[in-house]
């Protein structure tokens, strides 16, 4: 998977279409990554234990990784995502504009 955590996407589909946000967590297994600030559902939960906040409580949920695209601040667009090796370390760069991401 190529989008890591912190990194800023743009959203290319769903209800948050056009909106960018950072990463929050990415999950490679499944090909999920959770945004900061979107795709916030409501969860109803009852008290167990001491920790555990009862009532309704604001929880964030995973986007697919194919509905987010990288953003890249060289031609403030979307990128899609090459690798180049430099100094024997692979660096993820944007295929339009050509800068390191």
């Amino acid at each position: 998977m190529k989008i890591h955590k912190g990194d800023d996407v743009l959203v290319l589909a769903g209800k948050f279409r056009g909106e960018r946000a950072k990463v929050e967590e990415a999950m490679p297994a499944s090909h999920m990554v959770v945004l900061d600030g979107l795709n916030i559902a409501k969860r109803h939960t009852k008290q167990s234990g001491s920790t555990m906040q009862a009532g309704i409580i604001d929880k964030l949920m995973p986007l697919h990784v194919s509905n987010v695209a990288l953003w890249c601040a060289g031609h403030k667009g979307p990128a899609k995502i090459g690798l180049r090796v430099v100094d024997g370390a692979k660096v993820r760069v944007c295929r339009k504009c050509g800068e390191a991401l």
